[in-house]
């Protein structure tokens, strides 16, 4: 249960208040569109996308060691830290 939890955090952490639920919330203030359409059809496009990185992600792992794939997403995430701090500043 510890797990589901952390993962549950990380997720919602990292899609409060990114380019996704903005759009989402864009969206949402058309009135021709319904309230709950739009959750559907945005919940249903996490879920796809989830779905997508959980079978890519079982696949990589048989082939890459999990210590490296922590390490590879952990520069990456760094570079596009560093990338979005020195675009930030031109």
């Amino acid at each position: 249960m510890k797990e589901l939890l952390v993962i549950f955090m990380s997720v919602f952490v990292a899609e409060v208040g990114d380019k996704t639920q903005l759009a989402t919330m864009l969206f949402a203030t058309d009135s021709k569109v319904g309230k709950a359409g739009v959750f559907v059809a945005a919940a249903s496009a996490l879920a796809a996308s989830t779905l997508i990185a959980v079978v890519a992600g079982g696949v990589v792992s048989k082939f890459v060691p999990a210590s490296t794939l922590k390490i590879v997403a952990g520069v990456g995430f760094i570079l596009v830290g560093i990338w979005t701090l020195v675009t930030a500043y031109r």
